[in-house]
């Protein structure tokens, strides 16, 4: 997966948590709010509506009951209460009457306006209860007999029944008002304000949108920009406009950006006057050790004709001038790294011959046992691959003590050479620093035999072919140091640049 598209589904991410969460918050609120009012509003009109109507059809029935039911006999007959029940429901308010009296004790007739829609059996038991108890009289109640209505469900249809008796041995009247026509409002208001909650749940998304839009825009730009600056792209600025948190946010990442890169570039200014200083001293330095080591092999081969007080001087001088001829060579290798200007110089190489010519050069037969399969080619620098071996088996022989092991085998498309010594192992403090340049294990012995570079240029020639080298302690004892390198490093010839420095042909070890 390429870096573009781990930034883009990073970025997609980022707008799903942030802008998502914004859009949601949004949504929530307007959610409460709208369900709110709207419950509120449909509690409210429903309420109204009912009482309006409940009010209208019972005053209307009570007048009826005054009017019209008091005027009947105090022995009504059926046919009296059937006229009567009829004329009382021609009111405009469309609701049913059921008038009831006694001919004889014990013998009630029922006159209906309706047979077909309202009976007796529609009225609920205890309504009958209530309208046929008498109340006291007190100085709070006048009236024996009161209006008692109640609401009730007939058939999955709301209606309002109501009944009162007349005062003094009149008939006793019931009414059933039809409550659809208020359900069929109050439902078409319950969707109304449903449309309603909804649109606004819509509003509040698209304000959350464009809101999260104008605050992240700005988030998202100067994460952007922070990341460039992140992939070494100092010149990144932000364009500034306004004066809120986010302008004031971005004038300081522009304020930053530019101090950072202030910094870098004296930093890099001063890395590169101490490359060139170290890489001119260093050259400069080539010509005069030429020729003290020449005088020296010179004094070295005439030592023992020398007087005796003045032949160790002579060795001292001679390992001296070699020592400081290392480092100077090391000095210079490491400037090459440190520019840039390194390159391979690649050659089909058999492993096995390559690492036992390396140890006879240096006259380690007897203190290194190696165990190679010859055969086992590798396309690599064979000069940087003898420098890092030579510096690999040199420290364990000085560190550790001989015998020295080296064993190369191959992992897949890897070449392995491990080189063990048996001494001691590297204290696990030191192990982080073992490729650091100038490090020294003890700070009492700052001076030692070696330049304190060999084991970075090591690595460093890992690095360029593409491997690299770890340093650990065996479980048996001693230390062991691992390099693996590609067996084909040919890819990295082909990434270097076109027309770069050939390497010298003097390496250091």
């Amino acid at each position: 997966m390429t870096e573009t598209v781990k930034r883009s589904l990073r970025a997609g991410l980022r707008w799903t948590s942030l802008r998502l969460r914004l859009v949601v918050v949004f949504a929530l609120v307007a959610l409460v709010a709208a369900v709110s009012a709207s419950g509120i509003a449909y509690w409210l009109n429903r309420e109204a509506v009912l009482t309006r109507t409940q009010d209208t059809a019972l005053d209307d029935f009570r007048r009826q009951m005054q009017e019209t039911a008091a005027a009947l006999p105090t022995r009504p007959t059926k046919d009296d209460l059937q006229r009567a029940a009829g004329e009382m429901a021609s009111s405009s308010l469309g609701y049913s009457v059921l008038l009831v009296a006694e001919r004889e004790r014990g013998k009630p007739i029922v006159g209906y306006s309706d047979l077909d829609t309202f009976t007796r059996a529609h009225v609920p038991d205890s309504l009958q209860e209530q309208v046929a108890r008498k109340q006291p009289l007190s100085s709070s109640n006048e009236h024996e007999y009161h209006l008692f209505w109640q609401r009730t469900s007939i058939a999955g249809t709301p209606y309002l029944v109501a009944g009162t008796r007349i005062i003094g041995g009149g008939p006793t009247g019931y009414m059933l008002k039809s409550l659809d026509q208020e359900r069929q409002d109050l439902n078409s208001l319950a969707w109304s304000l449903g449309i309603a909650t909804a649109l606004a749940l819509i509003g509040s998304a698209l304000l959350a949108q464009a809101a999260a839009t104008t605050v992240l825009r700005p988030v998202q730009r100067l994460g952007d920009a922070a990341r460039k600056l992140g992939e070494g792209k100092l010149d990144t600025r932000l364009v500034v406009s306004g004066t809120d948190e986010l302008a004031d946010l971005s004038r300081t990442f522009n304020r930053t950006a530019s101090s950072l890169e202030k910094k870098v570039a004296d930093m890099s200014a001063r890395e590169e006057a101490s490359r060139r200083f170290v890489a001119d001293m260093s050259h400069e330095l080539r010509t005069p050790l030429t020729a003290i080591t020449a005088v020296a092999e010179v004094l070295e081969d005439e030592a023992d004709t020398l007087d005796p007080m003045i032949a160790p001087a002579v060795h001292l001088v001679v390992s001296e001038t070699r020592r400081l001829n290392d480092l100077v060579e090391n000095l210079m290798e490491v400037t090459r790294f440190d520019a840039g200007t390194a390159r391979l110089v690649l050659d089909d190489v058999d492993v096995a011959d390559q690492v036992t010519a390396c140890i006879d050069a240096r006259a380690w037969l007897d203190a290194v046992h190696l165990d190679a399969e010859r055969g086992m080619m590798a396309r690599l620098d064979p000069r940087r691959l003898d420098v890092i071996l030579a510096n690999l088996i040199g420290n364990a022989l000085k560190h550790g003590g001989s015998p020295v092991g080296v064993r190369v085998r191959t992992e897949g498309e890897e070449l392995v050479i491990e080189v063990r010594d048996h001494g001691p192992g590297i204290p696990e403090e030191v192990l982080p620093h073992v490729f650091d340049r100038f490090y020294k294990a003890s700070a009492s012995r700052p001076r030692s035999e070696g330049s304190g570079l060999g084991l970075s240029i090591a690595v460093e020639n890992a690095h360029i072919h593409g491997g690299d080298i770890s340093a650990a302690n065996s479980p048996d004892g001693g230390a062991v140091f691992t390099l693996r390198l590609p067996r084909d490093a040919e890819r990295i010839v082909r990434n270097d640049e076109p027309g770069a420095d050939a390497p010298d042909e003097d390496g250091a070890t």
